[in-house]
Order: C-alpha cells, then structure tokens, then sequence
C-alpha cells in the first residue's frame, strides 16, 4: 500500500456513493455547474442488481425527487417498473387470501411512484454522476475524516482508492451520505435512539411471486386492473408484523419480514430456513409459492433494532448528514427516499447560501428543526402501533389517516417547492403544530380501539377496501400534481388539509368509542378555542363491510 502525496481539493466531497450521496451529487450539479465534487464510494461499480440493497418502493415525495427534481424519470418510466400503490392482505394463517380482507386501490391515482431495483438505479446514478463530471471513487474506503474547526478552515478526508493507493483531500463541504456507517454521527457522537423497537429480514428470489394466480376466483382477480396486484408493494399482515412483496425490474422479487422485537423475536428468523418455517406459520401462501424456488435465493441479510436517530444533520460549520448516515425510521410507507429528497433539498439550499456568501448558521439551525419535526410527526405512525397491524377494521383506518396527513401535509410542501419557504412555515406555525398534535391523538385513538378486542372477533371479511373509491381521497392524491400556487392559495391548502384531519380524526373517534373508551384521549380534538367547532362532512372512511 502507497501513500500519495498529491494535495487534492474539492469544493465538496460525499462520503457515500449510494442512493443519498449520488443523487446529492446529481442535484448539486444540476444547481452548481462549476462546483467541484468528489463522491467516495466503498462499493466497486457496477454493483449487482436485484441482490443489493432495500428501500426498493418509492413513495410520493422520494418519486417526484427522482423523476422530477433530478430529471430521471425516463430512467424511471424505462428501465424501473411503476407501482401500483400499497396493497394489504389480513392473511395471517390464512392460505386463502382471496377470502379475506384486502386494502388497496383498484386502479392507479394519479400520481405516480415506482418500484427500484436498487443495483439497476445506483449503476444508472454512477453512470450519469460520471457523465455530468462528478468524480466519483469507486471501491474506496474512508479511513479518517476531520471536521473543519474555524469558517475559514477546511475538511480532510483520509481514503484509500481501489488501487490500494492513501490519498487525502481537503473540501470546503463535508456530507456524509455512508449509510449506518455514520462517520459524523460518529465523530460528533449525534447518534440517539427512538422508541421503536423493531427488527427485520430481507432476500431476493430470482424469480415473480404472482399474487395475482394465488387464486382462480374470477371476481376477485377482477377487482382490480387484470394481473396488475404484483405491481404493488403488498403487505400480507398480522398482529405485530408485516410482509412485503416488492417487484424488481431485472425479474426477481424482495422479500422482508418486519416484526415488533417484543412480539416477534428476531431469532425464529435469523436465517433463510427459519424465516420459512416462520412464514408456513404465519403466512402459509406465501410459504407455498416461495417453497419451490428455494434454489432461487439470490441473498438474505437481516436487521436487529434498524430504527435510530441523529440529534443534527446540517451545521454552519459546512457539514451535513443525508439518508441513513443520520437517522432511519421504518419500511413501512417507504419513507427512505422521502427523507433523502428533504436532507439533499436542505443541503443544497445551504450550499447555495455559502456560495452566494451569505450566512447559513439561523438556516441550518431552521432546516434541522424542520427535518427533526416531519420525522417525529413520522416516527408516531410507527411507535407502539405494529400489534394492531393484524386489525382489519382499524389499520385501513390508520392507513388513511396516515395518508391524509402525507399528502395533505409534507408532500404540498415538497410538491410545491416550498421545503425551503420558511416565511410559509411561520405562517402555518399553529396549523402545523395542531396537526403533529392531531396525529399523535390519532395514534393513540387507534391504539385503545384496537388493543381490548380478542381478533377472532374482528371483522375480516372477503372484501375489497377500495381507495380509490373514496373521491376525497383520489383528489388529495392528485392535488399534488397542481403546481406554483401562490403564498395565499398554498397556506388555504394546508388549512384545508387542517379541516380535513379534524373531520377524519373525528370520524375515527366515533368508531374506536365504540370498542373503548376514547373520552380522555380527545384532548387536541375537542379543543375549539383555536380551531372552532368540527365542520360538517360526509363519512370519509370506509363504510363497515
């Protein structure tokens, strides 16, 4: 091994190659032309595709960033496959799924998201990053980073290239996008842990589950867009866990089963065989299609405690912190890419900032409280909420619930280009913080409904919870798609969503009192000082089957 005594600078340097650091790099450079950046990446290219990496589905948010902000969607439309929403299965020991409740939607909405095949994407990122003149070091290792002391100080990063070779460089920013390895989290010691406690295993078949043929029942295969359900991200769920079955470009299918540690413990699935013997338990049709392409297996990884937080992701001092090198919260939903999209978007509104020389220590700060906000407004849709996944009468509940503050909320802000628009945010201050508090309520509205009822006694029917059946629901969706909205009509659609929350946490309050008592828990909800009486509208949930 030789130590190079080149001195190399670059105006920035991402430590991570992955799905964060490269499109980072990708926007930077489409905001900067001139800026000089150098993405070190541990992984030799081209890495494998299918076998690689999770955090394939894509929601709302993390799809516009990819299509749209970064202008890839061609990439997307071509060479990905585009999904067909989230679907749910009530299937826990049942082998007969079309006999029991199913969540979904039976035709797309409007706005559209996609299913990544991780190796596919990265190679693709690479390529492009190259392309458009982003250094990229493949196969390199960081060794040591030290972070910049003074504002006129600069970052050393220590790495050793692919050719063995130590080389050292200096960069005026820092942003470590290294995934768990965490290298700032580290240095700083930012790392802090969360209230949800859950594990997971993953693997690739080289090989389509179709769903779509679990059954020959004509009525059921017609619910939906013929031979269309393997295109969503299915969850086949129970009390405690969920099962995702995700579609992949190059042919094969991701697999992952995620489980409340308390109630599922990590070890009855720590390895291929017992992640099997666990689903002919609990998920025995899915036993039955994956049995026969046990030769098919292309890997299998799994994750103790994989949730985690980052006290700051983005300093005055010129660093900055982007997807799972700070903070991670749960599958379910696919929030990964979300929060890449918002970091990136942070990171390079205060690149911007110095560049023009302007101050960015009162924005940094700002940014942080933001992100730290929409990811505790976040981490409540999953803490404590993973044993009534199995409840088909109130998780189609929660999921709309959780929706309408997605939509209705985080992504305007991001659809409409405003996740920088801090003039908006003070002036949403009470609506926002009325609906953090709504939610929380909510989580905790579902809780009592769900947790007193023994589930035998809880409706599961042979129906279809169609979404987009809803109207309201269909317009929120595509709503997204209106873009440049002024300051006014911008703020009166968040108070419309403010609205819309309270008549549907209201309307949930109605259906849990009548399995618990939910009296106390209406704190935020029965407060009319602020936000006056309840209006008047039309049920918004499902009708009971």
């Amino acid at each position: 091994m030789s130590r190079s005594t080149e001195s190399a600078r670059h105006d920035v340097v991402i430590a991570g190659g992955g799905l964060a650091g490269l499109t980072l790099a990708l926007q930077l450079r489409q905001s900067f032309p001139a800026l000089d950046i150098l993405v070190v990446e541990r992984r030799v290219h081209p890495v494998p595709i299918a076998a690689h990496k999770v955090g394939e589905s894509t929601v709302e948010i993390g799809a516009d960033y990819f299509a749209n902000v970064l202008g890839l969607r061609e990439h997307l439309e071509s060479a990905q496959l585009k999904k067909f929403g989230f679907r749910f299965f009530f299937s826990d020991q049942r082998s007969d799924v079309d006999r029991v409740t199913e969540l979904g939607a039976s035709r797309p909405l409007a706005v559209p998201s996609y299913q990544i095949d991780r190796g596919l994407f990265e190679n693709f990122l690479a390529k492009e990053a190259t392309l458009r003149g982003i250094t990229v070091e493949c196969g390199a290792t960081v060794l040591d980073l030290a972070l910049a002391t003074t504002k006129q100080d600069e970052h050393r990063i220590v790495f050793r290239s692919a050719d063995r070779t130590v080389r050292e460089t200096r960069s005026r920013w820092l942003v470590d996008a290294c995934g768990r390895a965490g290298l700032i989290k580290k240095k700083r010691e930012l790392g802090e842990p969360n209230g949800h406690d859950a594990n997971a295993v993953w693997f690739r078949i080289a090989e389509r589950i179709a769903i779509d043929d679990w059954s020959a029942d004509g009525e059921w295969r017609a619910r939906c867009t013929p031979q269309a359900r393997w295109l969503s991200t299915n969850h086949l769920v129970g009390d405690g866990y969920w099962v995702w079955l995700i579609p992949l470009a190059s042919g094969s299918h991701s697999v992952g089963i995620v489980v409340d540690a308390a109630l599922h413990p990590l070890a009855t699935m720590n390895t291929f065989d017992k992640a099997m013997d666990w689903l002919a338990l609990h998920q025995p049709r899915l036993f039955a299609a994956l049995e026969g392409k046990r030769d098919k297996l292309q890997d299998f990884a799994f994750l103790r405690r994989f949730s985690y937080g980052c006290r700051q992701l983005f300093s005055a001092e010129r660093w900055a912190i982007s997807g799972e090198a700070g903070l991670f919260l749960d599958p379910f939903y696919s929030p990964g890419s979300d929060f890449i999209a918002i970091a990136n978007t942070y990171i390079c509104e205060l690149v911007a900032r110095d560049l023009a020389g302007q101050p960015t220590a009162a924005h940094a700060a700002i940014f942080d409280q933001i992100f730290h906000s929409f990811y505790e407004s976040t981490l409540a849709l999953y803490e404590g909420q993973y044993p009534i996944l199995g409840d088909a009468e109130a998780l189609p509940a929660k999921v709309l619930w959780d929706y309408t503050y997605y939509w209705g909320i985080l992504a305007q802000f991001f659809f409409q280009r405003r996740m920088c628009d801090l003039a908006s945010f003070s002036a949403l201050r009470d609506e926002l913080t009325h609906c953090q508090a709504l939610n929380r309520e909510v989580q905790a509205l579902l809780r009592a409904w769900s947790a007193p009822r023994p589930r035998d006694a809880i409706a599961n029917p042979p129906t279809m919870l169609d979404q987009a059946s809803l109207p309201w629901f269909a317009a929120l969706n595509e709503s997204l798609l209106e873009r440049g909205l002024d300051d006014e009509r911008f703020r009166e659609r968040i108070r419309q969503s403010t609205r819309r929350m309270r008549a549907l946490a209201a309307e949930i309050a109605s259906r849990a009192a009548a399995g618990a008592d939910v009296g106390p828990l209406l704190g935020v909800l029965g407060d009319r000082a602020r936000f006056g009486a309840l209006e008047e509208a039309s049920p918004m949930l499902f009708a009971t089957p």
